[in-house]
C-alpha cells in the first residue's frame, strides 16, 4: 500500500480518503501508513481549511520509484 501511496503523490498532492480509496483500505489505515512515511521525512501534510492533503517532501523517491518500476515491470 505504501508504495501505491508514494506513487500517487508522486502525481499530485491527495487527502488521506483520497488514497484510501485508491488502495482499498479503510482511512485509518492509510493515516497510519501517511503518518510513518511522514516521520521519516519523505510526505508532508498541507492543511487548506478542513482538508489536509499529503505532498512528496523527498525529491530522491521520484528516483526510488523509477527503479522499482524498472525492477519489476514486465517485459
Amino acid at each position: 500500500h505504501r508504495l501505491r501511496i508514494v506513487e500517487m503523490l508522486l502525481d499530485g498532492r491527495h487527502t488521506v480518503g483520497e488514497l484510501a480509496e485508491a488502495c482499498g483500505i479503510e482511512s485509518n489505515i492509510a493515516s497510519g501508513h501517511l503518518r510513518l512515511m511522514q516521520r521519516c521525512g519523505f510526505l508532508a501534510p498541507q492543511r487548506e481549511g478542513r482538508s489536509v492533503f499529503y505532498a512528496v517532501t523527498e525529491p530522491c523517491l521520484h528516483d526510488i520509484m523509477a527503479c522499482i518500476r524498472k525492477r519489476f515491470s514486465k517485459p
